[in-house]
């Protein structure tokens, strides 16, 4: 059903997102109706959203080309994956605060999950745009996914902001860009010298080790799993660097196509996983509580209001690409993370959905009513046979 979905969604134009959802509430209502009682299995969720999250991000910077042409590209995507979040996640804090008096980190805590692009949902659902606003979604929402998880980690584990703690930060990520790099050219050798007919599922397994071991030491794990793809990706960029151009050869170039397809379908099967399961979890009554959807549309508002200010500052074309700001993995990921002293009433799991299904829905409508130009259409055509 799944790949039903996703293979439709060109035409129709729904996010395959919203009918997985809706294909776990049915399991869960035809569960119900003929009396079969599952298992607990709501411990699952986090850890296939982990993985999820780590095969999708991974998926993205494969995919991505690098080179100093495109150096000012990057930095827009940056600016425009940065601005937002700050001013989101800032902006819901002070309300918190000043209005119920919440304390400004718990506030703050609350407010990161809800102001992040998921990546999970943005980059498949960006397939059918021209191919300048494909790469432009997957850095952004990429980029979202890796400065939210950052910001989300700092402002959760700190109890205080001195010039100890700024230091410590910096320190930590400047050993994780060490870590990264010298972890991505041991797997890329690794990829090269595996002679195994199994050389794949190894290399994703050490990654996400890699990734796990990164969460334990609170260190910016994304950045890895960006870096590896990247430069995996990318390796004929760097063949100005002896040791690189020396693994660099004809039946390396290969393997690398194979790993990006075998990552490209784990990485569909993983999310499709979750949002079934995370559909088959959800108390319908959650979607519509009418306790919270005030809120939820004010925040949705606020999300599609300053990104299309932010696009326009930027000078980016906002008809396709202002409708791609869905909220979805990572946000229920970061909620589920957060200690339970930390959550608050109104900031619940109602508030999450009715937010994830209310942008994802706007994101419907507006490719929806979005058609590629036909020039362009017949040229990515072109490359894609």
């Amino acid at each position: 059903m799944a790949y039903v979905f996703d293979i439709s969604s060109s035409r129709t134009r729904i996010p395959s997102v919203i009918l997985l959802l809706a294909l776990g509430v049915a399991v869960q209502y035809l569960s119900s109706l003929t009396n079969i009682i599952p298992p607990n299995l709501n411990p699952l969720l986090p850890v296939i959203g982990t993985v999820g999250l780590i095969l999708i991000v991974l998926e993205g910077a494969l995919e991505l080309e690098i080179s100093p042409g495109k150096l000012h590209f990057v930095m827009k995507a940056f600016a425009v994956a940065l601005i937002p979040l700050f001013a989101m996640s800032f902006g819901i804090a002070y309300f918190l605060h000043y209005i119920h008096g919440i304390p400004f980190r718990i506030a703050l805590s609350n407010a990161i999950p809800l102001s992040i692009v998921s990546s999970a949902i943005a980059i498949p659902s960006a397939k059918n745009l021209l191919a300048q606003d494909r790469e432009f979604v997957t850095y952004e929402s990429s980029l979202s996914d890796i400065i939210g998880v950052i910001l989300f980690n700092f402002i959760s584990l700190n109890d205080s902001y001195n010039t100890d703690v700024f230091l410590n930060f910096t320190f930590e990520f400047l050993v994780m860009l060490f870590v990264s790099f010298i972890a991505t050219l041991l797997l890329i050798v690794f990829l090269n010298k595996i002679n195994h007919h199994i050389k794949f599922i190894p290399i994703i397994i050490m990654v996400i080790l890699i990734y796990a071991i990164a969460k334990v030491y609170h260190l910016p794990a994304l950045l890895f799993i960006m870096l590896f793809g990247l430069l995996l990706g990318n390796m004929d960029e760097f063949n100005f660097i002896r040791f690189i151009k020396s693994l660099n050869t004809k039946d390396f170039t290969q393997d690398v196509h194979k790993f990006k397809e075998l990552t490209t379908e784990i990485a569909f099967l993983i999310r499709a996983l979750f949002f079934i399961l995370f559909g088959f979890l959800l108390d319908p009554g959650e979607i519509m509580n009418i306790e919270t959807i005030a809120m939820a549309i004010l925040i949705t508002a606020a999300i599609f209001i300053l990104r299309y200010f932010i696009l326009k500052v930027f000078n980016i074309s906002t008809k396709a690409l202002v409708y791609i700001a869905p909220r979805g993995l990572i946000t229920i990921l970061l909620f589920l993370s957060l200690p339970e002293n930390t959550r608050l009433p109104f900031i619940n799991k109602s508030l999450i959905i009715q937010v994830i299904v209310l942008t994802a829905s706007i994101m419907m409508i507006g490719l929806m009513f979005y058609n590629k130009p036909k020039i362009q259409e017949d040229a990515d055509n072109k490359i894609i046979q």
